[in-house]
């Protein structure tokens, strides 16, 4: 095409792919460079904000190795990430939420009721509840991998004062689908705002925290996996998660407990807890794949 206009320059781009693009490619470039182009033409983009864009993804580069990916922190800020993953979701079953970047395999075996605390400070927390199809039933042969941060802040692959799979651990769930185990409560953290990202959350007055949580993903045989998060409802980021990976399904609450009495039975530290404690209860829903 001789006359490129502001009007014709996205369907000229769309005529230079090749019969070897393929379908999804083809798909996917056509609808990125027609968002592109419109974004262009309704915000009348000027030279000087081009430039700061290019260097915003230059600097994400530049910061970005093998322990730390500012692309993906640009990723989860904009939203993206969660957007992407909710794309991919089912729309019934436990909701799902970022992975994030703290998951490592390899964490140890963690029986029904057994301890994630052991030497952890804080009070002691009792997590259960059951791994269900979305009509009720047990699902059979459910594992559950576990991960949090300690009470700094911080997980156990980025602080050198934690053991390697401190607060980590892999269920095994039983044939009534119940599970159960004993741990703090993680403390809320903020993404790293130190780079770019942080420059662009400052420059739009958000902050760089997100809610406590624990991290879940749940696997069963002809089941969909899940990842997810819980949150406590009384958290102060709760409403403000700098990743937005909060659903209102994936909210729970600590219970405070002051009588022994109510301590589960069936778990490791047995009777040895401190008053108070505390139990959380959350169920998780799978959906068939």
């Amino acid at each position: 095409m001789r006359n490129v206009t502001k009007e014709t320059i996205t369907q000229a781009f769309l005529d230079y792919c090749g019969p070897k693009t393929t379908p999804r490619l083809r798909f996917i470039l056509e609808k990125l460079v027609q968002h592109l182009h419109d974004f262009t033409r309704e915000t009348n983009l000027t030279h000087d904000e081009w430039r700061k864009g290019l260097e915003l993804l230059q600097k994400t580069g530049e910061i970005t190795d093998l322990e730390r990916n500012e692309y993906v922190l640009l990723s989860d800020v904009l939203g993206l990430s969660s957007l992407v993953d909710m794309v991919n979701s089912p729309d019934s079953g436990t909701p799902s939420s970022v992975l994030g970047p703290f998951h490592i395999r390899g964490a140890p075996d963690l029986a029904v009721g057994g301890d994630l605390k052991k030497d952890n400070e804080g009070a002691t927390v009792i997590v259960q509840g059951s791994v269900q199809t979305p009509d009720g039933k047990p699902v059979k042969g459910a594992e559950i991998e576990i991960w949090q941060t300690a009470d700094n802040g911080l997980y156990s692959n980025i602080d050198e004062n934690q053991s390697d799979f401190n607060l980590r651990g892999h269920m095994m769930v039983g044939e009534d689908g119940l599970y159960r185990f004993t741990t703090i409560r993680p403390a809320p953290y903020t993404v790293p705002d130190d780079g770019p990202v942080g420059e662009l959350l400052h420059a739009t007055g958000r902050q760089p925290w997100r809610p406590s949580h624990l991290h879940f993903i749940v696997t069963a045989p002809g089941f969909r996996t899940l990842v997810t998060e819980v949150f406590p409802s009384d958290d102060p980021y709760i409403d403000q998660d700098a990743v937005f990976g909060v659903r209102e399904q994936l909210i729970m609450q600590y219970v405070e407990q002051t009588d022994l009495a109510n301590l589960p039975d069936g778990l490791e530290v047995g009777k040895e807890v401190t008053l108070p404690f505390y139990t959380v209860d959350f169920d998780f829903i799978l959906v068939p794949a």
